[in-house]
């Protein structure tokens, strides 16, 4: 992962020493450039591998602080920067946990919580830890001093928690496996990812609880796009689970490309996942996303605590959650993710993208070295270094974060702290292979999501800066869309894509399913049952309409007039008008019902539909897959369904006539002319021959299960790019 200190100066570049190319068109840069380079090389030559006597290390005894006799087992560390959140409050009431909270240089000096301890700068200074001297003054990673502390004072297990972490039912052993041994521990198997596909190295756990649109900060984007659930598990005995990640609802842990482009203002997040779902663990070779704010980390994986120094802060416990999950494997450890633990409240700051620059750019890089990496070294603490030396090498961080693993391992060892024994790899060993008996099964369910939008100042890069704007044009309009398919299959997939544009997705079908937020409507009348969406969004610029057989384009409507109405009335197939006379009894009676409708319109409706419809006897239709209400045509909407009444005029029917007395055709936005529109489906949809990235919809389109859903998100990434990184 490349990574900024700081100052913001660049880190070392790989052993390959593949140097940027200079801008031709500028020698001063060119000069500048190559000066940097030659400075970055030498000091990358300069990197030096620490030696350390871990056999004659002096113990550090706590004889500063008032809590010096103190003791407990288990711990709870925070960082705060400012007076005690209620969430921290209640923790500090929970039962068994001793709450210790570490100050910076934002904290207030009078900072106090009864039944806490807590660390000023000061108290940190005095108690003789070589790390002191490597942390900065004003960031969360001086919790490296509250881990050694909380090990110096008979920690058995410490509590990684975030001050605005509510523990659900303030009980950390609800869903925490709290015992691995003895009488407390839950003798159970644990349900695992499979191994079965050696070149998959990375997963994102949220899906196993529920929210496949939802991704954790520091998977790499290019896995942002994998949804599907697994297709079987495995199993693995309990007991060794030393890092256990819990999954935290409200505001999880993401990064600031999902909370930017799903913020669409100042509202909260309160995302939920599933409770009921069971652990799951991952195999050697497969690797999580972690984090510091709800981890449970036990005795035999103390030393992978340290939280580097030479990172921003929003990579720093992502960086040190993969390079703890590779050194883990060496000892028989592995990492299990549990069931909502905390309730973490979105306290709408800022989120900055460039202090996560680093985990974008390249954190699939990092997953990747760790997995291959090897080492021959016979002691864990000598692999941790030597770990921590390559890694500075290859420019993953910097040889700061080299001095500062020394400090604390040696500070490990000064406060008592054992290191655990090397277990036999199993990395390069065939895989065993996977019977029919050992498959598990476990379907996730699909919990209701957070729909995208964008709100940000400043571009990230071109494909960005598109979604901000698309996203403020119609960020505030909302978009209906009816699914004639299965929406087990495909509701979150739509929510998925056009929920980035738009204020929200709501979903009708045929069958209710309140799972997935989505509401009964018959496609037949479903306009009777616009009115209802129209009021419960009162503040929305508009609606759009859509069925699930067309797609929508939407980098193609930033030209139309939001304030106009759009429909496809310029689109032949579409629309069209019939005579009574020429066509079925069906005909008839509708055209009677219009008619009778028509003649109890308000003056100006009716004079808005018989300008255009000066034949009683004629009957205009429309397909009606696609159309928009703007704000100030909704009350004229409204009335005209209440005119319909209970009278069985169909959809088709129904919105042609609202659109015409309404307003004039003449007036209508022309931007749905473009649609690429046919009657039937073609003879095989392998091809997409019919699909077109300029037009602003395409209709027919078949969607049905979440492999053709793929398929569509990669054609229609000709017209957003950023759509490839969900597939």
């Amino acid at each position: 992962m490349l990574v900024q200190d700081r100052a913001g100066a660049a880190p070392k570049p790989p052993r390959s020493r593949a140097l940027p190319t200079p801008h031709s068109n500028s020698s001063t840069n060119t000069a500048s450039l190559l000066c940097l380079q030659s400075q970055t090389l030498r000091a990358m030559d300069s990197i030096s591998l620490p030696q350390i006597k871990l056999n004659s290390i002096k113990p550090i005894a706590d004889k500063t602080s008032p809590y010096a006799n103190f003791r407990s087992e288990q711990w709870v560390v925070v960082s705060v920067s400012s007076y005690p959140s209620d969430a921290l409050q209640k923790m500090v009431k929970i039962k068994g946990w001793q709450v210790l909270a570490i100050g910076n240089s934002r904290t207030p000096r009078d900072w106090s919580l009864k039944g806490a301890i807590f660390l000023s700068l000061d108290m940190q200074a005095s108690l003789g830890f070589r790390v002191v001297d490597h942390l900065p003054y004003d960031s969360y990673v001086r919790k490296s001093v509250g881990y050694l502390f909380a090990i110096q004072h008979g920690a058995k297990k410490i509590f990684d928690a975030d001050d605005r972490g509510e523990v659900i039912d303030n009980d950390l052993g609800k869903h925490f496996d709290v015992e691995l041994v003895g009488v407390g521990a839950r003798q159970e198997s644990i349900l695992q990812y499979t191994h079965d596909n050696p070149n998959r190295t990375i997963v994102n756990p949220y899906i196993h609880f529920g929210q496949r649109s939802v991704w954790p900060r520091g998977l790499p984007l290019e896995n942002v796009g994998e949804i599907g659930h697994e297709a079987f598990y495995t199993e693995v005995f309990g007991g060794k689970q030393f890092i256990q990640q819990g999954v935290s609802n409200g505001l999880p842990d993401v990064d600031s490309v999902f909370y930017f482009t799903r913020k669409s203002g100042l509202e909260t997040f309160d995302i939920r996942f599933d409770k009921h779902a069971p652990k799951v663990a991952l195999p050697q070779g497969m690797m999580v996303p972690l984090n510091s704010f709800n981890t449970i980390y036990h005795s035999s994986a103390f030393w992978a605590l340290m939280l580097p120094v030479s990172v921003s802060t929003m990579a720093s416990d992502v960086l040190r959650g993969y390079w703890g999950q590779r050194l883990l494997w060496e000892i028989g450890g592995y990492v299990a993710v549990y069931p909502p633990t905390v309730h973490r409240y979105d306290r709408i700051e800022a989120y900055p993208f460039s202090d996560e620059k680093d985990l974008h750019l390249n954190v699939g890089r990092l997953i990747k070295f760790l997995v291959s990496w090897r080492s021959n070294k016979h002691r864990l603490f000598d692999k941790i270094l030597e770990l921590s030396y390559v890694m500075a090498e290859e420019g993953f961080w910097t040889e700061q974060d080299l001095k500062f693993t020394a400090a604390w391992l040696q500070d490990l060892i000064a406060v008592g702290y054992q290191q655990p024994r090397l277990m036999t790899l199993e990395l390069d060993r065939p895989r065993a292979t996977i019977g029919h008996g050992d498959r598990k099964e476990f379907i996730p369910q699909k919990l209701p999501s957070v729909h995208l939008a964008v709100e940000e100042t400043g571009t990230v890069s071109s494909e960005i800066g598109n979604l901000i704007r698309w996203r403020k044009n119609f960020g505030n309009v909302v978009l209906i869309m009816f699914c004639n398919g299965p929406v087990e299959r495909t509701a979150l997939e739509w929510r998925l894509l056009y929920g980035r544009i738009f204020k929200t997705v709501v979903i009708l079908s045929a069958k209710k399913n309140s799972d997935l937020a989505v509401e009964e409507g018959q496609l037949d009348h479903l306009y009777k049952q616009l009115p209802k969406i129209f009021d419960q969004f009162s503040s929305a610029d508009g609606f759009l309409f859509v069925e699930d057989d067309t797609v929508l384009n939407y980098w193609n409507l930033l030209q139309a007039d939001k304030t106009k109405l759009w429909i496809t009335d310029k689109v032949s197939m579409s629309w069209s008008t019939a005579t009574t006379k020429e066509n079925s009894e069906w005909y008839s009676k509708q055209a009677d019902m219009v008619n009778k409708v028509v003649s109890t319109m308000p003056v100006h409706l009716q004079v808005n539909y018989k300008e255009v419809v000066k034949n009683e006897q004629s009957l205009t239709i429309c397909s009606s897959e696609i159309f928009y209400v703007p704000r100030h045509f909704v009350a004229d909407f409204v009335d005209l369904v209440n005119l319909v009444g209970h009278l069985d005029i169909h959809q088709k029917v129904a919105v042609p006539m609202f659109f015409l007395s309404m307003d004039s055709p003449r007036n209508f936005d022309s931007v749905l002319s473009t649609m690429v529109y046919k009657q039937d489906l073609p003879s095989t949809n392998s091809s997409w021959t019919h699909y077109s990235s300029q037009a602003a919809a395409v209709h027919p389109w078949k969607v049905s299960s979440e492999e053709e859903f793929i398929k569509l998100i990669r054609i229609m990434a000709e017209g957003d790019p950023l759509l490839m990184e969900l597939v």
